[in-house]
């Protein structure tokens, strides 16, 4: 390796604020498998199998936040949430905010196709850089670096994404299984200025006040009277 590419490596070990041991393994991240098809020397090198490795450590990790996350819904909305955050455009976000593209070794013709800058091309590259990561130092080494590195863009969108989680479709869901009574959502009070006003709801099944809620809009004091009324049915976690 050479003093430039080295010069370059270790440049993203200061922006990941970790240090190699084996520095190659880092190298290796880069390696395209279009490289190999155009240089002999490299013909069998290629990042796909730290890609492959990287892929299983981010979801253990992803895994992790999620299961030490508080107010998230129990396992089958977990497992959709974290679908939902291992995937190619969170990772591909993510090598962007570390400039990956710029390391990457591939070939001319997909060089200049825009391959460096392809979404699947950098989560891939994502996904190889953890990889190596990994086998670097192991699994705490590779957690406290996206721990340490990525609250703004990982774990802030994990908290994001869960906001979203579609409540009254949930409770909806439930209260057609195991009731004959229809549910209803009743605006019950409003509070300040049309600019910063907050509506107050109640969630009923039947003539029954189930959950009541909060919020910024009506279509956002619904959802958290939905989701106060599931947390009182055990259906999900506060």
């Amino acid at each position: 390796m050479d003093k430039s590419r080295l010069n370059l490596l270790h440049e993203l070990e200061e922006k990941l604020d970790y240090r190699f041991a084996d520095i190659n393994l880092l190298n290796l991240a880069f390696f395209h498998s279009s490289y190999g098809n155009e240089n002999k020397l490299y013909k069998n090198v290629s990042n796909e199998r730290l890609e492959f490795l990287g892929d299983a450590v981010l979801d253990l990790i992803v895994s992790d936040f999620l299961y030490n996350s508080k107010s998230l819904p129990k396992e089958g909305a977990m497992t959709k949430l974290r679908s939902q955050m291992v995937c190619e455009k969170s990772f591909s976000n993510m090598a962007k905010y570390l400039d990956l593209g710029k390391y990457l070794m591939m070939g001319h013709g997909e060089y200049i196709s825009g391959g460096s800058e392809k979404p699947s091309v950098l989560a891939d590259t994502f996904e190889a850089v953890f990889g190596a990561i990994y086998l670097d130092s192991g699994y705490e080494s590779a957690f406290k670096i996206v721990n340490d590195k990525f609250k703004s863009l990982f774990i802030t969108e994990i908290e994001t994404k869960s906001s979203f989680i579609d409540y009254k479709t949930m409770l909806q869901e439930y209260n057609q299984k195991t009731s004959r009574d229809k549910l209803k959502y009743k605006i019950v009070k409003e509070e300040g200025p049309d600019h910063d006003k907050k509506f107050f709801v109640e969630v009923y099944e039947g003539n029954l006040v189930i959950g009541s809620g909060v919020g910024s809009s009506k279509k956002h004091a619904e959802q958290d009277a939905a989701k106060n009324a599931l947390i009182r049915l055990r259906i999900v976690d506060e």
